[in-house]
């Protein structure tokens, strides 16, 4: 599902030329063959052979992998070692110590892990990741608060789309007209990511963020777009509006640069008392889908606390279209 969206941006992207698609089932076959009904194939892009994943098959610049995690750890390396880019959306390598997990808008300055990756493995390529399409739900506005007011603690109770268990993820008499009040594995990587992606590059690795995260992830029916309600300590006391105008007015480098996939505003505050919701905001934005919906912006009852819902759409956001902007990056930077 999430290989669909990549195509489906980069058809038309100003930069980037879809070279080659790879696969393991649909080997050799044409792309509209290997879809099998799901989903419409950009036109230009029909009949595209499936290729095997194998770097000597390749001819291109850039790998995007959105692999499944157990293939991603022996294929990535592969096409590092062979001299490719590679970005990432699986989970293999995030927490690799010389491995960057970026949001873009947010730990730029991690792509100078790149050279040290390079070095300790001797590699002509790279890999960089992307984060679990959960944690961005709420790490571009985490940001400017952490720049502010400085974080301490998060309470998170995520309600995840059942697209973002992909096509046979979620059977239907599971989920509809229900609530999963667990996800596997996905707690785990949304208390661990925000504090790598939000900590400091010291002496060629990066010190975590000193904040913890305490997660609880849910499956609901609902298609598209993650929603997060967080409860963040901070380290010192806040005015309300203030905080607001640090997320409204919150950019980043692909904001600078106007990167073609970046956002004019990365994270938006909506007034709505009940906004932002999946249906009427996920696939909302100047570039559909990139931006991060923040709503219900308040008080906790303690001290320093602020309390928000937040909502990115899990596929783009989430997945595809943070890959394709960090990849943009890489490109303005000079490291593709």
């Amino acid at each position: 599902m999430v290989g669909q969206i990549y195509l489906n941006m980069l058809a038309e992207h100003p930069w980037f030329r879809v070279a080659a698609v790879s696969g393991n089932t649909t080997v050799g076959k044409r792309l509209i063959e290997a879809y099998g009904g799901k989903g419409e194939v950009p036109p230009k892009l029909r009949d595209l052979e499936v290729l095997p994943s194998d770097p000597k098959k390749f001819d291109a610049d850039l790998i995007f992998s959105c692999l499944p995690t157990e293939a991603a750890k022996t294929v990535e390396p592969e096409f590092a070692r062979a001299g490719f880019p590679v970005v990432s959306d699986a989970s293999a390598h995030r927490y690799h110590d010389d491995v960057p997990l970026l949001v873009p808008e947010v730990n730029p300055e991690h792509l100078e892990l790149i050279e040290l990756q390079r070095s300790k493995r001797g590699w002509d390529g790279f890999i960089v990741t992307t984060p679990n399409c959960t944690t961005m739900t709420f790490v571009p506005p985490l940001k400017p608060l952490l720049d502010t007011q400085g974080v301490r603690h998060l309470d998170v109770v995520t309600m995840q789309s059942v697209s973002g268990a992909g096509y046979g993820g979620v059977p239907s008499m599971a989920i509809l007209g229900n609530v999963i009040p667990y996800i596997r594995g996905e707690e785990e990587k949304v208390s661990a990511e925000p504090r790598k992606i939000m900590g400091k590059l010291v002496n060629g690795r990066v010190e975590p963020a000193p904040f913890k995260v305490d997660a609880t992830c849910t499956r609901v029916p609902t298609l598209v777009g993650h929603l997060a309600s967080v409860t963040v300590e901070l380290a010192k006391e806040f005015d309300l509006e203030e905080v607001r105008d640090a997320l409204e007015s919150f950019r980043g480098l692909p904001q600078r640069l106007e990167l073609p996939t970046a956002p004019r505003q990365p994270v938006i505050v909506m007034n709505e008392p009940d906004r932002p919701q999946p249906r009427l905001d996920a696939e909302a934005g100047d570039v559909k889908g990139m931006p991060v919906f923040v709503g219900r912006l308040r008080r906790g009852t303690r001290e320093r606390t602020l309390r928000f819902v937040s909502l990115s759409n899990n596929l783009v956001r989430g997945a595809a279209g943070v890959a394709i902007l960090t990849a943009e990056l890489l490109h303005a930077t000079g490291r593709v």
